[in-house]
């Protein structure tokens, strides 16, 4: 039994991130500047991840701006109308393309919308919008994600890298050309995410977590088959694991398309639909089945004992994760923080750092016996019986 998170929030304890970007657009801090900020930020929360008793730490779950962009950008998807600002600063041509660029208010030949943006799922994170083309090329542009794997194994940790799968990728664009299906576009792109496999192979990665939401979404017959095309390829990487993550729903009826995938692990999201364990476990064979138990999406503290109910049994005849049902980006990130809640209030509460602490509760439990736990678990169904 391990204890694995999919994300954390990366906007600060004392919103750092917030403050250090708009400093950076409004030309009080350098870019330089905005960079140190961002590795701190960075290495806080591994650390945070670290001290909490997490197994599988993640990487790459860091952004300026947003993590679809941060793909577009990986992936060399960059309309023209950003790459004729003549800019050679990329972060620049990133912050163009999340914010436009306006001259004082005046017209200007330099001056560019924004991406379209639009919500995440149903989520009220938002995402830019990924733009592509007939002749659309694709190449790998940007060693973020192998940066940033390099940056936690330098403090000591090894991470799991976190990428958007292909699939969703496409299934998230959008073209300006009538009748075009982005997702035609795979067989030009699995060559990017091949490479980017391999460069974190190299580096010492052992796993990749590779979200792939669009399995939970009722999606078309050529669509199932993209990610059976995708996933056979991205398998003859050798040397390197994937964790294919599920979020926001149930598999429904892309179960059969997503338990049959060559991948090392799946990830599924039990908080939205707890019904669908038995059929994924039965689904499954050899594959490290990652539980989404915790939610990643509110406030509340977990019932660890309900949960401990409804996961133990499984744990003895399967591997098994035990995880926030989706990247805890969509909670706040410390209730410690808070000093004017009330003190009834405050103890129904669970944000993303005491999330962690969930799931180390869990995991031990599981690992160690529920005795080893005794007293936490006490404390929180103590605070779930006061709540109710």
């Amino acid at each position: 039994m391990t204890s694995a998170n999919l994300g954390f929030p990366r906007i600060g304890a004392h919103r750092e991130l917030k403050t250090a970007v708009e400093s950076y657009w409004a030309g009080k801090v350098s870019k330089d500047e905005l960079l140190a900020t961002a590795k701190k930020l960075r290495a806080d929360n591994w650390q945070l991840q670290k001290q909490a008793g997490i197994d599988v730490i993640p990487s790459n779950d860091f952004s300026f701006y947003d993590q679809v962009l941060d793909t577009s950008i990986m992936v060399g998807a960059i309309p023209d109308i950003y790459r004729g600002l003549g800019k050679t600063d990329s972060l620049e041509v990133y912050f163009a393309m999340a914010r436009g660029t306006q001259t004082g208010g005046k017209e200007s030949s330099t001056d560019v919308p924004a991406q379209e943006m639009t919500k995440w799922f149903d989520t009220n994170y938002h995402y830019m919008v990924p733009e592509v083309e007939t002749n659309q090329n694709f190449a790998l542009s940007s060693s973020k994600a192998v940066d940033q794997f390099n940056e936690a194994k330098a403090l000591g940790i090894i991470t799991r890298p976190v990428v958007i799968g292909p699939v969703t990728y496409l299934l998230l664009a959008k073209s300006k050309e009538t009748g075009f299906d982005p997702v035609s576009l795979l067989p030009k792109l699995l060559p990017v995410y091949v490479e980017l496999l391999n460069n974190l192979k190299t580096a010492g990665a052992e796993w990749v977590q590779i979200d792939e939401p669009a399995l939970v979404l009722d999606i078309s017959d050529s669509a199932r088959d993209a990610f059976k095309s995708a996933y056979s390829e991205l398998a003859k990487v050798s040397g390197i694991k994937l964790m294919l993550t599920t979020y926001f729903g149930a598999l429904g009826d892309n179960l059969k398309t997503a338990t049959e995938l060559p991948v090392a692990g799946l990830h599924v999201d039990l908080v939205r639909n707890p019904e669908q364990l038995d059929s994924v476990i039965n689904a499954t064979k050899d594959q490290v089945i990652s539980l989404g138990v915790v939610d990643g999406r509110n406030i509340w503290k977990s019932n660890l004992t309900a949960i401990l109910d409804r996961i133990e049994a499984i744990s003895k005849s399967r591997q098994v994760q035990i995880a926030p049902s989706c990247s805890l980006l969509h909670t706040p990130i410390d209730l410690a923080l808070e000093t004017k809640l009330d003190a009834q209030v405050k103890d129904w509460l669970a944000f993303a750092t005491q999330k962690l602490d969930e799931l180390n509760i869990l995991s031990t439990a599981i690992s160690k016996g529920r005795d080893s736990v005794s007293e936490k678990l006490a404390a929180n169904a103590k605070s779930i019986s006061n709540r109710k």
